[in-house]
Formats: structure tokens, C-alpha cells, sequence
């Protein structure tokens, strides 16, 4: 329990904030729908569905508010920069921005469906108190607003007007068809199997936000939940005129009770956040609008495309990470690549491996360009870049020791790493605090690692010159081989390089026993703080951040694990 609450403590006090928030916000507004007095006749056309409609409105506002924070990229880097004085474990909250995000949308996804299921019965219940199914009261109650000077309660008007009619003519009924369908369509295509096999049908139909939260800010406009009136309240007496509702308007002691609907006020809730995003995305249009010059363009095994770029102020960190978007190929899309520079260069690079649609036309746009097809490729109209952007591994040099773990192209943001440590040693920077960094690369296949050999062999050649030998331990692990590889590595088994990299370490065959490494690591640096660092697939995130609770002591003396994942 200790170790859990090392690493994840933070994070579920926050969550449990969160969760209070929305649990205090339905109860509060649960009861006050359920027993405010004002609302005693609007209660009796339908019954308990009015509380179960109402408090989930309030917590949809809440979380509506919160929806768009976490995705505001630009403030997060700026506060991921700003608050540096933070706790390590404060910082490591910005990097759950998406997940947050997500957990977020479920929450508005099943208040959505409480509301929207409440909001059917009341209007079915309304219907039948207007064709007199009900009792007296109901029946009166529903009449009221026929007659000049009246104001009405119930919003169907006729005993011919169909609840259909009322969903799909007023403002409260047209809007809330437009928000649930606009919200049926954003979380369906955000599954992971969307994501992964149509990353354009989720980037389109996630943009349907804009139209969400514009039918969000008009839903209440049409102000369908009324109630009575405060005046009214004070001349017509609700305990002794509720038995008499034909007496109404023919006795001083009971008026004709006066209603009103609601001021709207989700605009309250969402207009700050709103406000926010629109200055993100000027931002965004903004330096994405700055030209970009284009060095040098490499097409690497394995269909690995290589971008160096250049861009006047541009600044970066390592493991940071930027948009790309290639008007000829979709004027809309952008998508993520961590950049596998390093600060202390005069250019700024990524690698991008062919992948899904986009990855795959801009690969072959490239290749059809080079072949001398076209003429040359420039990046100034060909590609805008947004960015860059903070990440969790920017925080990998205030750890003492640091473990990489990359899978595949997932290596990106170690690249830029180790090229900033190979410019260090260099420099000899005085200011390093990291003491041993322990690098793992996970490869399905030997092409893999060929693009990515030359960096490692550099750092070998400068730590071996800087007698620094110890300072940085590599392994590279294949996890798919055949028979004809496998023969080949036994022939040249003696050799003092290895067969697939020519770098002095071996590369290991399978997967990493990470329970062993784990160990290894605490016990050569016990009294360490290790941060761990993964750009790689979801289930390897599960099993480091199991390792990193299991071997962490809750002493702060001992060796402790941090576990940091890459996040776009």
C-alpha cells in the first residue's frame, strides 16, 4: 500500500476531489428540485423523473467545464513550464491530461443518458396530464396558459400537441436532439480500434464539439422546466390551494399561480473554458502559419521517413513533441510525432513511420518526390508544424538514474535524449544530475534498428573516450526472428560486435524479464530515485507501472520508481 501510494497516491486524491465535486453536485441539486417549494407543482405533473433530470444538468455543467482544459495544449506546456518549483509528483499530473480527459467524457456520457431518459418519461407524463389521464390537479395544472393573464406550467399545449412535437420544435427539444447525437458520434469513433484503423473518422467527428457545445449554451434557452414564481408563492398558497384547484382564480386565498422558467446558465459554466480553447486554436492557426524550412528529408529502412526542419524561434526540450499537417493531403488533419532532435541542434527532426492513411500518402508523396517525379520537396507549403509541446520526459534529467523504455518508433523521444547527452558530454556540462541511464529498445524486426544504430554507436565512441563507459547501459531486444537469422547469429556468435547492430552490446532475443531488471536496478543504486520513461503500447505501461509500486520502498532514503508514459 505504501508503494501505491508513492506512485499513485496524487492521483487518486485528485480523482476523489473530482468524484465529491460531481457526487455533491447531484445530491445538492437533487434535493433542491425535490423539495423547493417553488417547484411543488411541477413535481406533481412528474413525479421524482423532475430531480433525476435536473441534478445530472448541473453535473453535465461541472464536467462540461472541465471537458476542454485537459486538451489545451499550449496551457499545460506553459504550466508544465511555469511551475518547476512543483513536486515531481504535481508536474506528473500534467502528463494524465488525456485520461483525465477521457474520464471526463464518460462522466458527461452517463449524465447525458440519466437526463435524456428523465426528460422522455416528463414528457410523456406531461402528455398525459394534458389529455386528463390524472387527477384534477394535474388536469388544471396543465390547462393553465389558455387564458390571457396565465402563465404556463406545462409546455404541451394542447391535447393534440404530441410529445414528439415538443422534441423536435422547441429550443430545449431540437438542441438536446443535436448535443445527444453530436455526443453519440464523438465518443463512438474515440475507440481505440476508430483511432488506430480511422484516425480520420475519429479526428472529423471529434470536431463535432464546436456543435455540441453550441446547442449546450442555447438548450436552456427555451426554459421548459418552469416553476412557480416567487410572487406567487406568497399569494397562492400551495398547502391550502393544492386540494382545491377548481377554486382557482374564484377565491382571494387562491389565486391563479403564476410560473416561470429557469435563466439559463450552462453559458456560466462553459463560456471561461470556451473562451480558452478559441485563444489555443488562434495560437495553434498562428504559428502553424510560420514558414517552415525543409534540410534534410531520409527514407529509412523499415519505411521510416525522416524530417529535419528549421523554423525561425523555435525552441524546444527534449522529448518534447509537435502537428504536422500536409495541406495536399487533408487541409484539417494533425497529427503528433515527438521530435528526435536535440535542443542543443540547430534543426529540429522527426521520424514517421507509415502507420495508417496519412503517414502512408505523405511516405509515398515523399518517395514519389525524391525519384525526381516532381523536383524537390519543401516543407514551406508542404508541411505546417504546430509546436512543440511539453511531455513527460522532459523530467529525465532531475532523476539520478533513468530507465527508457521504447517499442519500435516508440524510440523517437529517446533519440532526442541521448542526442542532448551526447552534446553534454561535448560540452562537458557540469549540470547533469542524471548519474546512469539504462536504455531498452523492443524491435519486431532487424531493419528496426539500423536507423537508429549510428546515434548509439557516437555515444558509444564519446563515453568510451570520456572514460564514461558505465554511464549509459543499452539493450536491444528482437521479439520476432526467423530460422535463416537464427543460423546466421550462431555462425558470427564470436564476434566482438553484434551481427544486427555492430554495436559492442548483444542484442537479446525475446522479451525483457522486467521483474529482473527491476531488481538489478534497485539494487545497484538503493538509495536512487529511478524515473521511468515509456513510449510504447498500453499492457508494457501496465506491467512497468506494477514493477515501479512493487520496487519502490516507502522509506525516501531507498530507492524509489517513478513511472512517466508518453501521452499524446
Amino acid at each position: 500500500m505504501g508503494n501505491w501510494v508513492v506512485n499513485h497516491g496524487l492521483s487518486a486524491l485528485i480523482l476523489v476531489v473530482w468524484m465529491g465535486i460531481n457526487i455533491f453536485i447531484f445530491v445538492y441539486f437533487y434535493l433542491f428540485y425535490d423539495l423547493g417549494p417553488q417547484f411543488f407543482y411541477t413535481r406533481h405533473l412528474l413525479g421524482p423523473a423532475l430531480a433525476w433530470a435536473r441534478a445530472p444538468a448541473a453535473v453535465l455543467n461541472f464536467n462540461c467545464l472541465l471537458i476542454l482544459l485537459p486538451v489545451c495544449r499550449n496551457l499545460l506546456s506553459f504550466i508544465r513550464g511555469s511551475c518547476a518549483c512543483f513536486r515531481r509528483s504535481m508536474r506528473k499530473q500534467l502528463d494524465k491530461n488525456l485520461s483525465f480527459h477521457k474520464l471526463v467524457a464518460y462522466m458527461i456520457g452517463l449524465m447525458t443518458a440519466v437526463h435524456t431518459i428523465a426528460h422522455l418519461l416528463n414528457l410523456e407524463w406531461l402528455n398525459n396530464s394534458r389529455q386528463g389521464d390524472y387527477d384534477n390537479l394535474s388536469t388544471e395544472l396543465s390547462e393553465i396558459g389558455d387564458h390571457s393573464n396565465e402563465t404556463f406550467l406545462n409546455p404541451i399545449r394542447s391535447p393534440s400537441m404530441t410529445p414528439s412535437y415538443v422534441a423536435f420544435t422547441t429550443i430545449a427539444g431540437i438542441t438536446g436532439v443535436i448535443i445527444t447525437l453530436s455526443l453519440i458520434l464523438i465518443i463512438t469513433s474515440s475507440m481505440e480500434v476508430i483511432r488506430r484503423s480511422y484516425y480520420e473518422v475519429f479526428w472529423y467527428t471529434h470536431h463535432l464539439f464546436i456543435i455540441f457545445f453550441a446547442g449546450l449554451v442555447f438548450h436552456g434557452a427555451g426554459r421548459i422546466v418552469r416553476s412557480q414564481t416567487k410572487d406567487s408563492m406568497y399569494e397562492h398558497n400551495v398547502t391550502y390551494c393544492k386540494d382545491r384547484p377548481l377554486d382557482w382564480g374564484k377565491i382571494q386565498e387562491c389565486p391563479m399561480p403564476q410560473f416561470a422558467g429557469g435563466a439559463p446558465g450552462t453559458w456560466m459554466w462553459v463560456l471561461g473554458p470556451m473562451v480558452l480553447y478559441v485563444f489555443e486554436r488562434i495560437l495553434r492557426l498562428y504559428r502553424s502559419l510560420q514558414k517552415v524550412i525543409l534540410r534534410k528529408t531520409v527514407i529509412h529502412p523499415s519505411n521510416v521517413l525522416e524530417l529535419q526542419m528549421q523554423k525561425k524561434n523555435f525552441s524546444m526540450e527534449v522529448g518534447q513533441y509537435v502537428f504536422l499537417n500536409c495541406p495536399s493531403i487533408s487541409q484539417l488533419e494533425w497529427h503528433p510525432f515527438t521530435m528526435t532532435s536535440a535542443p542543443e541542434e540547430d534543426f529540429f527532426s522527426v521520424h514517421i513511420r507509415s502507420m495508417g492513411d496519412w503517414t502512408r500518402d505523405l511516405i509515398s508523396k515523399v518517395k514519389w518526390i525524391l525519384k525526381g517525379e516532381k523536383g524537390e520537396f519543401h516543407a514551406h507549403g508542404e508541411i505546417a508544424v504546430d509546436g512543440p509541446f511539453g511531455t513527460a520526459s522532459e523530467d529525465v534529467f532531475d532523476y539520478e538514474v533513468s530507465m527508457l523504455v521504447g517499442c519500435g518508433i516508440g524510440v523517437t523521444p529517446f533519440a532526442s535524449i541521448l542526442k542532448s547527452i551526447w552534446y553534454k558530454f561535448k560540452e562537458s556540462n557540469q549540470k547533469l544530475r542524471t548519474k546512469k541511464i539504462y536504455f531498452y529498445w523492443l524491435c519486431r524486426e532487424t531493419h528496426a534498428f539500423e536507423w537508429f544504430a549510428d546515434l548509439l554507436h557516437s555515444l558509444e565512441g564519446e563515453m568510451e573516450e570520456r572514460g564514461m563507459l558505465n554511464f549509459l547501459s543499452y539493450k536491444l531486444f528482437l521479439t520476432g526472428w526467423d530460422h535463416s537469422h537464427a543460423a546466421h547469429v550462431m555462425v558470427h556468435f564470436d564476434k566482438d560486435t553484434d551481427v544486427v547492430t555492430g554495436l559492442k552490446q548483444k542484442t537479446h532475443y525475446g522479451r525483457p524479464n522486467w521483474e529482473k531488471e527491476f531488481e538489478d536496478i534497485r539494487n545497484a543504486h538503493p538509495t536512487s530515485t529511478v524515473g521511468v520513461f515509456l513510449c510504447g503500447p498500453q499492457a508494457l505501461g501496465k506491467t512497468l507501472e506494477s514493477c515501479c509500486a512493487r520496487y519502490s520502498d516507502v522509506d525516501p532514503r531507498k530507492a524509489r520508481f517513478y513511472f512517466n508514459k508518453e501521452n499524446f
